[in-house]
Protein backbone atom coordinates (compact mmCIF):
# COMPACT_ATOMS: atom_id res chain seq x y z
CA UNK A 1 0.00 0.00 0.00
CA UNK A 2 1.42 3.39 -0.93
CA UNK A 3 1.96 6.15 1.57
CA UNK A 4 -0.70 8.87 1.91
CA UNK A 5 -0.06 11.60 -0.61
CA UNK A 6 2.01 14.40 0.84
CA UNK A 7 3.03 12.30 3.86
CA UNK A 8 6.57 12.39 5.23
CA UNK A 9 7.84 8.83 5.14
CA UNK A 10 10.35 7.47 7.64
CA UNK A 11 13.82 8.27 6.42
CA UNK A 12 12.88 11.51 4.69
CA UNK A 13 13.57 14.79 6.41
CA UNK A 14 10.61 17.12 6.91
CA UNK A 15 11.13 20.62 5.66
CA UNK A 16 13.59 19.61 2.95
CA UNK A 17 12.88 21.27 -0.37
CA UNK A 18 10.68 19.09 -2.52
CA UNK A 19 7.48 19.49 -4.53
CA UNK A 20 4.79 21.54 -2.83
CA UNK A 21 1.17 20.42 -2.75
CA UNK A 22 0.46 23.12 -5.33
CA UNK A 23 3.11 21.66 -7.63
CA UNK A 24 1.71 18.14 -7.23
CA UNK A 25 -1.77 19.44 -7.98
CA UNK A 26 -0.56 21.29 -11.07
CA UNK A 27 1.21 18.17 -12.36
CA UNK A 28 -1.87 16.01 -11.84
CA UNK A 29 -4.01 18.61 -13.60
CA UNK A 30 -1.58 18.81 -16.55
CA UNK A 31 -1.86 15.07 -17.13
CA UNK A 32 -5.62 14.92 -16.65
CA UNK A 33 -6.22 17.89 -18.95
CA UNK A 34 -4.64 16.26 -22.00
CA UNK A 35 -7.53 16.39 -24.48
CA UNK A 36 -9.01 13.31 -26.11
CA UNK A 37 -6.68 12.49 -28.97
CA UNK A 38 -3.98 14.68 -27.42
CA UNK A 39 -0.33 13.80 -27.91
CA UNK A 40 2.03 13.23 -24.99
CA UNK A 41 5.80 13.15 -25.44
CA UNK A 42 8.00 11.66 -22.72
CA UNK A 43 11.69 12.57 -22.86
CA UNK A 44 14.68 11.56 -20.76
CA UNK A 45 18.28 12.71 -20.92
CA UNK A 46 20.92 11.82 -23.49
CA UNK A 47 22.61 8.42 -22.98
CA UNK A 48 19.80 7.24 -20.68
CA UNK A 49 20.71 5.27 -17.58
CA UNK A 50 18.44 2.94 -15.62
CA UNK A 51 16.70 5.69 -13.67
CA UNK A 52 16.03 7.87 -16.71
CA UNK A 53 14.74 5.07 -18.93
CA UNK A 54 13.01 3.08 -16.19
CA UNK A 55 11.16 6.11 -14.81
CA UNK A 56 10.08 7.18 -18.29
CA UNK A 57 8.87 3.76 -19.46
CA UNK A 58 7.21 2.98 -16.13
CA UNK A 59 5.29 6.25 -16.28
CA UNK A 60 4.47 5.72 -19.96
CA UNK A 61 2.71 2.46 -19.08
CA UNK A 62 0.77 4.29 -16.39
CA UNK A 63 -0.40 6.88 -18.92
CA UNK A 64 -1.58 4.07 -21.17
CA UNK A 65 -3.69 2.78 -18.29
CA UNK A 66 -5.21 6.25 -18.04
CA UNK A 67 -6.28 6.00 -21.68
CA UNK A 68 -3.56 8.11 -23.32
CA UNK A 69 -3.21 6.56 -26.78
CA UNK A 70 -1.03 9.05 -28.67
CA UNK A 71 2.09 8.58 -26.61
CA UNK A 72 5.77 8.56 -27.49
CA UNK A 73 8.89 8.06 -25.36
CA UNK A 74 12.28 9.17 -26.61
CA UNK A 75 15.72 10.57 -25.78
CA UNK A 76 18.26 12.72 -27.65
CA UNK A 77 21.29 11.42 -29.47
CA UNK A 78 21.79 8.02 -31.08
CA UNK A 79 18.75 5.75 -30.78
CA UNK A 80 20.67 3.04 -28.99
CA UNK A 81 20.21 1.45 -25.57
CA UNK A 82 22.78 -0.27 -23.35
CA UNK A 83 22.31 -4.03 -23.59
CA UNK A 84 21.26 -4.43 -19.92
CA UNK A 85 18.38 -1.96 -20.46
CA UNK A 86 16.98 -3.61 -23.56
CA UNK A 87 13.67 -5.41 -23.29
CA UNK A 88 12.10 -3.33 -20.52
CA UNK A 89 8.28 -3.32 -20.50
CA UNK A 90 7.02 -0.39 -22.54
CA UNK A 91 10.03 -0.39 -24.86
CA UNK A 92 7.67 -0.53 -27.85
CA UNK A 93 6.71 3.10 -27.10
CA UNK A 94 10.27 4.32 -27.78
CA UNK A 95 10.86 6.26 -30.99
CA UNK A 96 13.99 7.98 -32.34
CA UNK A 97 14.26 11.68 -31.55
CA UNK A 98 13.84 12.43 -35.25
CA UNK A 99 10.33 10.95 -35.13
CA UNK A 100 9.18 12.64 -31.90
CA UNK A 101 6.05 14.80 -31.95
CA UNK A 102 7.14 18.34 -32.93
CA UNK A 103 4.42 20.06 -30.89
CA UNK A 104 2.94 17.71 -28.27
CA UNK A 105 0.06 18.75 -26.05
CA UNK A 106 2.12 17.69 -23.03
CA UNK A 107 5.85 17.06 -22.69
CA UNK A 108 7.17 15.26 -19.60
CA UNK A 109 10.92 15.23 -18.90
CA UNK A 110 12.59 12.60 -16.70
CA UNK A 111 15.87 12.72 -14.78
CA UNK A 112 17.29 15.76 -16.62
CA UNK A 113 18.81 18.44 -14.39
CA UNK A 114 19.01 21.05 -17.16
CA UNK A 115 17.54 21.74 -20.57
CA UNK A 116 20.93 21.05 -22.17
CA UNK A 117 20.52 17.36 -21.26
CA UNK A 118 17.63 17.19 -23.74
CA UNK A 119 19.88 17.76 -26.75
CA UNK A 120 18.03 18.24 -30.02
CA UNK A 121 14.68 17.76 -28.25
CA UNK A 122 15.07 20.95 -26.21
CA UNK A 123 12.93 22.91 -28.69
CA UNK A 124 9.86 20.92 -27.58
CA UNK A 125 9.92 22.94 -24.37
CA UNK A 126 8.76 25.88 -26.47
CA UNK A 127 6.39 24.06 -28.83
CA UNK A 128 4.62 21.83 -26.26
CA UNK A 129 1.32 22.92 -24.81
CA UNK A 130 2.76 22.28 -21.34
CA UNK A 131 6.11 20.97 -20.08
CA UNK A 132 6.44 19.01 -16.84
CA UNK A 133 9.82 18.10 -15.30
CA UNK A 134 10.30 15.11 -12.96
CA UNK A 135 13.74 15.00 -11.37
CA UNK A 136 15.72 14.45 -8.17
CA UNK A 137 18.93 16.39 -8.84
CA UNK A 138 19.69 19.21 -6.41
CA UNK A 139 21.30 21.07 -9.31
CA UNK A 140 18.07 21.12 -11.37
CA UNK A 141 17.76 24.50 -13.11
CA UNK A 142 13.94 24.54 -13.01
CA UNK A 143 13.60 24.62 -16.76
CA UNK A 144 10.15 23.99 -18.23
CA UNK A 145 6.88 25.29 -16.89
CA UNK A 146 5.87 22.71 -14.25
CA UNK A 147 8.22 21.06 -11.79
CA UNK A 148 8.28 18.00 -9.57
CA UNK A 149 11.87 18.18 -8.35
CA UNK A 150 12.76 16.43 -5.10
CA UNK A 151 16.48 16.52 -4.20
CA UNK A 152 15.77 14.22 -1.25
CA UNK A 153 14.41 11.46 -3.50
CA UNK A 154 16.79 8.57 -4.10
CA UNK A 155 15.82 8.42 -7.78
CA UNK A 156 13.51 10.09 -10.26
CA UNK A 157 11.45 6.88 -10.10
CA UNK A 158 10.43 7.87 -6.55
CA UNK A 159 8.83 11.03 -7.95
CA UNK A 160 7.29 9.11 -10.85
CA UNK A 161 5.73 6.53 -8.53
CA UNK A 162 4.13 9.18 -6.35
CA UNK A 163 2.70 10.98 -9.37
CA UNK A 164 1.22 7.71 -10.63
CA UNK A 165 -0.29 7.18 -7.19
CA UNK A 166 -1.82 10.66 -7.15
CA UNK A 167 -3.23 9.96 -10.62
CA UNK A 168 -4.89 6.82 -9.27
CA UNK A 169 -2.79 4.40 -11.37
CA UNK A 170 -2.17 1.10 -9.53
CA UNK A 171 1.14 -0.65 -9.90
CA UNK A 172 1.36 -3.71 -12.13
CA UNK A 173 4.33 -5.92 -12.95
CA UNK A 174 5.27 -3.96 -16.08
CA UNK A 175 5.32 -0.58 -14.35
CA UNK A 176 7.02 -2.10 -11.31
CA UNK A 177 9.86 -3.69 -13.29
CA UNK A 178 10.75 -0.38 -14.88
CA UNK A 179 10.59 1.55 -11.60
CA UNK A 180 12.58 -1.17 -9.81
CA UNK A 181 15.34 -0.97 -12.42
CA UNK A 182 15.36 2.80 -11.92
CA UNK A 183 15.42 2.58 -8.14
CA UNK A 184 18.15 -0.04 -7.90
CA UNK A 185 20.30 1.77 -10.46
CA UNK A 186 20.41 5.07 -8.60
CA UNK A 187 20.78 3.51 -5.15
CA UNK A 188 23.54 1.14 -6.28
CA UNK A 189 21.42 -1.88 -5.33
CA UNK A 190 20.43 -0.11 -2.11
CA UNK A 191 24.03 0.60 -1.06
CA UNK A 192 24.20 4.39 -1.40
CA UNK A 193 23.47 7.07 1.21
CA UNK A 194 20.09 7.91 -0.30
CA UNK A 195 18.77 4.45 0.65
CA UNK A 196 16.23 5.30 3.37
CA UNK A 197 13.38 3.33 4.94
CA UNK A 198 11.13 5.01 2.39
CA UNK A 199 13.24 3.55 -0.43
CA UNK A 200 12.84 0.04 0.95
CA UNK A 201 9.10 0.61 1.39
CA UNK A 202 8.87 1.57 -2.28
CA UNK A 203 10.89 -1.50 -3.26
CA UNK A 204 8.49 -3.66 -1.25
CA UNK A 205 5.51 -2.21 -3.13
CA UNK A 206 7.21 -2.94 -6.44
CA UNK A 207 8.16 -6.49 -5.45
CA UNK A 208 4.60 -7.16 -4.32
CA UNK A 209 3.53 -7.09 -7.98
CA UNK A 210 5.46 -10.33 -8.54
CA UNK A 211 8.56 -9.08 -10.33
CA UNK A 212 11.73 -11.15 -9.84
CA UNK A 213 14.50 -9.02 -8.28
CA UNK A 214 17.23 -11.62 -8.79
CA UNK A 215 16.60 -11.84 -12.53
CA UNK A 216 16.46 -8.06 -12.83
CA UNK A 217 19.65 -7.49 -10.84
CA UNK A 218 21.61 -10.07 -12.80
CA UNK A 219 20.56 -8.44 -16.07
CA UNK A 220 21.32 -4.89 -14.92
CA UNK A 221 24.42 -5.31 -12.76
CA UNK A 222 25.98 -8.68 -13.59
CA UNK A 223 25.87 -8.69 -17.38
CA UNK A 224 29.13 -7.65 -19.03
CA UNK A 225 30.81 -8.83 -22.24
CA UNK A 226 34.22 -10.44 -21.83
CA UNK A 227 35.70 -7.63 -23.91
CA UNK A 228 34.46 -5.19 -21.29
CA UNK A 229 36.11 -7.23 -18.55
CA UNK A 230 39.41 -6.98 -20.42
CA UNK A 231 38.82 -3.26 -21.01
CA UNK A 232 38.18 -2.66 -17.30
CA UNK A 233 41.43 -4.42 -16.42
CA UNK A 234 43.41 -2.17 -18.74
CA UNK A 235 41.75 1.06 -17.61
CA UNK A 236 42.01 0.18 -13.92
CA UNK A 237 45.68 -0.60 -14.47
CA UNK A 238 46.30 3.08 -15.24
CA UNK A 239 44.42 4.39 -12.18
CA UNK A 240 46.26 7.04 -10.17
CA UNK A 241 46.02 7.73 -6.43
CA UNK A 242 46.67 11.24 -5.11
CA UNK A 243 46.54 11.04 -1.29
CA UNK A 244 47.14 14.76 -0.74
CA UNK A 245 44.24 15.90 -2.93
CA UNK A 246 40.94 17.14 -1.50
CA UNK A 247 42.57 18.51 1.63
CA UNK A 248 44.28 15.20 2.32
CA UNK A 249 41.12 13.11 1.90
CA UNK A 250 42.52 11.63 -1.28
CA UNK A 251 41.60 11.37 -4.96
CA UNK A 252 41.70 8.30 -7.20
CA UNK A 253 41.07 8.57 -10.90
CA UNK A 254 41.50 6.94 -14.27
CA UNK A 255 40.56 7.57 -17.87
CA UNK A 256 39.31 5.63 -20.87
CA UNK A 257 39.72 6.61 -24.52
CA UNK A 258 37.80 5.89 -27.67
CA UNK A 259 40.78 3.84 -28.82
CA UNK A 260 40.33 1.65 -25.72
CA UNK A 261 36.74 0.94 -26.76
CA UNK A 262 37.71 0.15 -30.34
CA UNK A 263 40.58 -2.09 -29.29
CA UNK A 264 38.30 -4.20 -27.10
CA UNK A 265 35.28 -4.00 -29.43
CA UNK A 266 33.01 -2.33 -26.86
CA UNK A 267 30.28 0.28 -26.88
CA UNK A 268 30.61 3.37 -24.65
CA UNK A 269 27.86 2.32 -22.22
CA UNK A 270 30.08 -0.38 -20.67
CA UNK A 271 32.22 2.35 -19.10
CA UNK A 272 29.35 3.60 -16.92
CA UNK A 273 29.97 0.81 -14.40
CA UNK A 274 33.69 1.53 -14.19
CA UNK A 275 33.28 4.15 -11.46
CA UNK A 276 32.10 1.45 -9.04
CA UNK A 277 35.42 -0.37 -9.38
CA UNK A 278 37.35 2.85 -8.74
CA UNK A 279 35.29 4.30 -5.87
CA UNK A 280 36.07 1.39 -3.53
CA UNK A 281 39.68 2.63 -3.09
CA UNK A 282 40.19 2.86 0.68
CA UNK A 283 42.73 5.70 0.54
CA UNK A 284 40.53 8.15 -1.38
CA UNK A 285 37.32 9.98 -0.56
CA UNK A 286 36.87 11.21 -4.13
CA UNK A 287 36.89 8.96 -7.19
CA UNK A 288 36.72 9.99 -10.81
CA UNK A 289 36.50 8.36 -14.23
CA UNK A 290 37.15 10.46 -17.34
CA UNK A 291 35.64 8.91 -20.49
CA UNK A 292 36.50 10.22 -23.94
CA UNK A 293 33.52 11.23 -26.06
CA UNK A 294 35.38 12.89 -28.93
CA UNK A 295 38.90 14.14 -29.62
CA UNK A 296 38.74 16.89 -27.00
CA UNK A 297 35.57 16.09 -25.04
CA UNK A 298 35.21 13.86 -21.96
CA UNK A 299 32.27 12.63 -19.91
CA UNK A 300 33.31 12.84 -16.26
CA UNK A 301 31.84 10.78 -13.40
CA UNK A 302 32.57 11.89 -9.82
CA UNK A 303 31.85 10.07 -6.56
CA UNK A 304 32.46 10.95 -2.90
CA UNK A 305 32.33 9.01 0.34
CA UNK A 306 31.18 12.12 2.19
CA UNK A 307 34.06 14.48 2.85
CA UNK A 308 33.64 16.29 -0.47
CA UNK A 309 30.44 17.54 -2.07
CA UNK A 310 31.16 16.53 -5.66
CA UNK A 311 28.03 18.29 -6.92
CA UNK A 312 29.78 21.59 -6.12
CA UNK A 313 32.73 20.49 -8.23
CA UNK A 314 30.48 19.46 -11.11
CA UNK A 315 28.35 22.61 -11.02
CA UNK A 316 31.47 24.79 -11.01
CA UNK A 317 32.62 22.95 -14.14
CA UNK A 318 29.29 23.15 -15.98
CA UNK A 319 27.57 19.98 -14.78
CA UNK A 320 25.49 18.88 -11.83
CA UNK A 321 24.38 16.05 -9.59
CA UNK A 322 24.32 15.19 -5.91
CA UNK A 323 26.70 15.48 -2.97
CA UNK A 324 27.86 11.87 -3.38
CA UNK A 325 27.54 11.49 -7.17
CA UNK A 326 27.85 14.06 -9.93
CA UNK A 327 29.21 14.61 -13.41
CA UNK A 328 30.02 17.11 -16.13
CA UNK A 329 31.43 17.36 -19.65
CA UNK A 330 35.12 18.33 -19.74
CA UNK A 331 37.13 19.66 -22.65
CA UNK A 332 40.80 19.48 -23.55
CA UNK A 333 43.06 16.58 -22.61
CA UNK A 334 42.35 14.16 -19.76
CA UNK A 335 45.10 15.84 -17.72
CA UNK A 336 43.56 19.27 -18.33
CA UNK A 337 40.17 17.99 -17.22
CA UNK A 338 41.74 16.62 -14.04
CA UNK A 339 43.52 19.91 -13.39
CA UNK A 340 40.13 21.61 -13.41
CA UNK A 341 38.77 19.09 -10.92
CA UNK A 342 41.73 19.47 -8.55
CA UNK A 343 41.20 23.21 -8.60
CA UNK A 344 37.68 22.78 -7.20
CA UNK A 345 38.15 20.02 -4.63
CA UNK A 346 39.29 22.09 -1.65
CA UNK A 347 36.36 24.50 -2.04
CA UNK A 348 34.00 21.52 -2.17
CA UNK A 349 35.09 20.04 1.18
CA UNK A 350 31.99 19.57 3.29
CA UNK A 351 31.88 22.49 5.72
CA UNK A 352 34.19 24.66 3.62
CA UNK A 353 31.32 27.05 2.89
CA UNK A 354 31.20 27.82 6.60
CA UNK A 355 34.86 28.77 6.64
CA UNK A 356 34.61 31.46 3.98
Amino acid sequence: MTAPTGAVLPGTAPGESGPTEAEWAAAVAAVRQVPAGGRVLLVCHVNPDGDALGSMLGFAQGLRRLGVDLLQATFPGPFDLPDPLRGLPGEEMLVPATEAYPDPDLMICFDAASASRLGELVDRLDTAGAALVLDHHASNTRFGGLHLVDPQAAATSVVAEELLDRLGVPLDAGIAECLYVALTTDTGSFRFEATTPAVHQMAARLLATGIRPGDISRRIFDHRPFGAVRLFGEVLGRARLEPAAAGGRGLVWTYATQDDLVRHGQRPYVLEALIDSVRCTAEADVSCVVKQVSAHEWAVSLRSKGAVDVSRVAVALGGGGHRFAAGFTGRGSADEVMDGIRGQLDDALVGSEDQV
